[in-house]
């Protein structure tokens, strides 16, 4: 895609304008660490052109209290201050989301379900302006998520909402149904000469 253009124009009866303003559907997935990463870097880009950022973390731990994390907290709070960039919401799983008050043992699939659903108001009530559903391949690898659902939701949301999601082992139906999808694959990586990620780097 030499200069950012396309090497085929679809006859889908589109203007030009018109097919540059439709929402996107973005997976990162693959073997290699990153995948993460790239996802919030494109949200930093969102944030900055003013769209509206949901992060919701599947699978990792309340307690892991991620660099991005911090960095957009602060980036909403930015906004609320000054009105620059755009609102920030930030949901995580292993709190039990923010909007349930849930006693006892933690059902991870009952939590993943529930995440899930909340994204699926959100979208219907088109909160957002970008979505990162971070690690949100492996519920639906479980099972805990209806693949098929996912994919009929997202394909059917109203609004401009881009969505990404990222994880391995992304399911071949959510690949198909995508606009664009990357696979990191492995060359080197510190761990196999015995290093332990690091702060800043993995965190």
């Amino acid at each position: 895609m030499p200069q950012g253009k396309p090497e085929h124009v679809p006859a889908d009866g589109l203007t030009t304008r018109q097919r540059r303003h439709r929402p996107l559907t973005i997976v990162h997935t693959g073997q290699m660490k990153g995948k993460s990463t790239a996802a919030f870097g494109l949200a930093l880009r969102a944030w900055t052109a003013g769209l509206p950022i949901g992060v919701f973390q599947f699978v990792k731990s309340a307690k892991w209290r991620v660099g991005e994390e911090n960095a957009f907290r602060a980036l909403g709070q930015v906004h609320a201050d000054t009105g620059q960039g755009a609102p920030v919401a930030w949901h995580k799983m292993g709190e039990g989301w923010s909007w349930l008050q849930r006693g006892g043992d933690a059902d991870h699939a009952a939590d993943a379900l529930e995440g899930w659903r909340q994204i699926q108001r959100d979208l219907a009530a088109e909160r957002y302006g970008l979505y990162v559903l971070d690690e949100f391949t492996y519920p639906m690898k479980w099972g805990w998520v209806d693949v098929d659902e996912v994919v009929d939701t997202l394909t059917h949301r109203p609004g401009f909402q881009h969505v990404v999601i990222t994880g391995r082992d992304a399911d071949p139906r959510l690949v198909e149904a995508a606009d664009l999808v990357a696979e990191l694959t492995k060359v080197k990586h510190p761990m196999d000469a015995g290093q332990k990620g690091q702060k800043g780097i993995e965190w």
